[in-house]
């Protein structure tokens, strides 16, 4: 019987053979057994089944999952452990410059430990779930930002059910982007859920939570992470439970659907901080959310001249002072070192821009921008389509 893998670019001790990429095809290894009907796709020989040990299959994509697989396989290794990782499915890999096939963080990871990688296009597809059912023959999933919805056939594979690690407080914020509105909402306790993986997105019953406080400066590239290595904490102190059957989807917690509250996806229009109508601290709180994707931005016009085109800034890192001024839309520096540029915000209260990318150019810190005006002063800019809505 073959196990099989996708998306692993180095040699493995283990391949037998490798399946052509759609678009960078070589076969490496002379002694190809079949070819997969899935693009993307390794062979693998299988080590047989002889452990005892209940079946695990990972799903997940990015850095922060690739972490929770790198603690799962080690606690996996103890000699009192329940369960064995068999196999990993993750995104197809990236097509970057020059035609470089990049495979996710995940699939390096899986690569590096030497475990079987499956990288199908849709998780609905038959040929994937046949593969899945018949060769990795899962006795449980475990999904971490996966990026893909599973269907009815798959969640019905695995005899203990398949787990999820979800950054937040369920039922609040259940959907794509957890962290993100809850920091952009102003939470404070954040937290993570592992729960069982129902059809339903996020509304399984839970299984374990915890909460994190959380700076009020902290950022999104930072809270994820932290959330991640939380949740996979508790997934591993209750796997033990769930395979010996004292967890499941009948013991969990049902969560409360009154309760709920929707991450809807981001768009990259949002980033935008629209100063003249929203606070100083709703401003603050999109810049912590919306650091790592889509970023936040603003317009500064450079001098005097009001024909002068604005200029397109990112801005990187703020805080809220604990101050208030009279509306305005000049921009100034603070006097001490160290200061960012103050911004007066629609409820009065002072934004402080710690650091700033102007279009084209690296970030930098405020006092920066500021010498390299030579004395310009920096006004914001309303964008156009809200200065129509105002006139209107």
């Amino acid at each position: 019987m073959l196990a099989f893998a996708a998306c692993a670019l180095l040699p493995s001790r283990r391949m037998i053979g490798v399946a052509a990429f759609q678009f960078h095809s070589v076969t490496r290894n002379p002694h190809v057994v079949r070819q997969s009907r899935f693009r993307n796709v390794v062979l693998f020989s299988a080590e047989g089944d002889a452990s005892g040990k209940a079946r695990v299959v990972f799903l997940g994509t990015p850095d922060v999952a690739a972490e929770s697989l790198k603690a799962i396989v080690g606690d996996s290794k103890k000699e009192e452990s329940s369960y064995e990782v068999v196999g990993v499915i993750t995104q197809p890999p990236k097509r970057r410059k020059r035609g470089k096939v990049t495979p996710s963080p995940v699939g390096l990871v899986a690569e590096e430990l030497d475990l079987p990688v499956l990288c199908p296009e849709k998780a609905k597809d038959p040929n994937f779930l046949d593969e899945l059912e018949n060769t990795l023959r899962p006795d449980l999933c475990i999904t971490a930002a996966y990026g893909q919805y599973l269907p009815k056939r798959f969640l019905a594979m695995p005899k203990y059910g398949t787990l999820n690690i979800h950054p937040s407080l369920l039922p609040r914020w259940r959907g794509a982007s957890p962290v993100q509105r809850s920091l952009e909402a102003g939470d404070d306790p954040l937290g993570v859920s592992v729960l069982f993986t129902v059809s339903k997105m996020d509304a399984g019953p839970i299984v374990s939570q915890d909460e994190s406080k959380v700076d009020h400066n902290e950022q999104a590239t930072v809270v994820l992470p932290h959330l991640f290595n939380i949740g996979t904490d508790l997934l591993l102190k209750a796997l033990p439970k769930v395979i010996n059957g004292e967890i499941t989807m009948e013991t969990a917690t049902i969560q409360n659907e009154e309760q709920v509250t929707l991450a809807k996806m981001i768009d990259s229009s949002e980033g935008e901080l629209k100063v003249w109508k929203d606070s100083a601290t709703t401003c603050h709180n999109k810049v912590r959310a919306f650091s790592d994707w889509p970023g936040t931005y603003m317009f500064f016009r450079y001098g005097d001249d009001d024909t002068v085109d604005p200029v397109k800034v990112k801005i990187i890192k703020t805080q809220v002072l604990d101050e208030t001024a009279e509306q305005t839309s000049t921009i100034q520096l603070g006097p001490k070192k160290g200061d960012g540029l103050r911004i007066v915000c629609a409820d009065g209260a002072v934004l402080e821009c710690l650091l700033v990318q102007p279009a084209t150019r690296k970030v930098m810190d405020a006092k920066s921008l500021v010498n390299g005006l030579q004395g310009k002063a920096i006004k914001w800019v309303q964008t156009p389509d809200e200065e129509e809505q105002v006139d209107e």
